[in-house]
């Protein structure tokens, strides 16, 4: 008699510790009698014919993977099933071809690795062809909704804090505003932290309003206190003082956030007479190897997931909460869209400490 299955995929962009997820999601299946299976590269393996997976087993698993950045699975955060682009400009409806590429892999439950995009798109297709599944987040962003944290953005802010410890001392040395460029999307997370962990004199976040008199007044502030250098945290979602985004464009006409650093640095060039440089880190954040808080959380979550599912527990996305793991529904975790907390202990903890917020 075959075992029952437990499919795994990653989904949307990569992150550090998603490995270590997987990793964990397989060992414990395996002490449950359950076989496991990857999906290659998210939904879009589902759109083949057949399906595209490979069997995992805890011969695959061992602990170099936990150490690996990225997804072995691959992964992709193009092309929304429910209106996919065609070659020919139009969109179309393949939802149905992916929720019957789930049912040709007789699974029993699916554990869908991803972040609110991936989740909405997920829990939607879920509920559309009757599939059971449970989500682990992930994403360096740190803005879904009902979690304290996810996989991925304890890297994502040790990369950003390396990067101000390294830019310090080449900014002293030439007497230079530094301004480093962060990602996340919407949410100021990565900017706040990596701020106030790598000793920043200001941190903007698009949570905060910003005038550049205030930014020009710390500046000048640092500077009258003999220190010839001044560091700058800026989300790559923080807008132009018009309120317009700034974005590029890629291939296929996707645009996405980047440009506000250089942006910022010319603004305040002309404002403060300083000479400025700017560093924008972008998917160095995503590929780094997961810190050791990232392995801790992703193998947690892994665990938790599995048992949800050998527990008959499904429509659940794991979450982090008071140092334990505990599971909420997913559409709840969508609808609780995560931002900075202007009340919150960092925001406290960051003007407590002199930073400016630009405000």
């Amino acid at each position: 008699m075959s075992k029952k299955r437990i499919a795994i995929l990653t989904s949307g962009g990569d992150c550090a510790g998603l490995n270590a997820a997987i990793r964990a999601a397989v060992h414990r299946a395996h002490r449950l009698g359950w076989e496991t299976i990857g999906l290659i590269n998210g939904t879009a393996g589902l759109l083949k014919d057949p399906a595209q997976y490979r069997t995992l087993t805890p011969n695959d698993m061992d602990s170099y993977v936990m150490r690996m950045g990225g997804t072995i699975l691959g992964t992709t955060n193009k092309g929304n099933p429910f209106a996919f682009p065609m070659a020919d400009g139009s969109t179309k409806d393949l939802s149905g071809k992916i929720i019957d590429g789930f049912r040709s892999l007789n699974v029993e439950g699916i554990i869908g690795i991803g972040g609110d995009g991936s989740f909405a798109i997920l829990n939607r297709l879920a509920m559309q062809g009757g599939l059971k599944m449970v989500g682990i987040p992930k994403t360096i962003d740190n803005d879904i909704g009902m979690t304290e944290t996810s996989v991925g953005f304890d890297t994502a802010v040790a990369v950003a804090t390396e990067a101000l410890d390294r830019l310090q001392p080449t900014a002293a040395s030439h007497d230079r505003v530094m301004i480093l460029e962060v990602m996340g999307r919407d949410a100021g997370h990565i900017a706040l932290a990596a701020g106030i962990a790598g000793g920043a004199d200001v941190i903007l976040i698009p949570e905060v309003a910003y005038n550049l008199e205030s930014v020009a007044a710390k500046i000048k502030e640092v500077k009258n206190t003999g220190r010839n250098f001044a560091l700058i945290v800026v989300s790559e979602a923080v807008k132009t003082l018009d309120g317009g985004k700034l974005e590029l464009e890629y291939m296929g006409g996707e645009k996405r956030y980047g440009g506000i650093g250089q942006y910022l640095s010319n603004k305040i060039s002309d404002m403060t007479g300083s000479e400025t440089r700017v560093t924008v880190l972008g998917h160095v954040q995503r590929g780094s190897q997961p810190t050791y808080n990232d392995r801790l959380l992703a193998s947690a979550f892994g665990v938790k997931a599995v048992d949800l599912i050998n527990e008959g527990k499904f429509g659940r996305m794991v979450a982090w909460s008071n140092r334990q793991v505990i599971d909420v529904a997913i559409e709840d975790a969508i609808k609780a869209y995560q931002q900075v907390d202007l009340n919150g202990t960092l925001v406290h903890t960051a003007r407590a400490l002199g930073i400016s917020m630009g405000d």
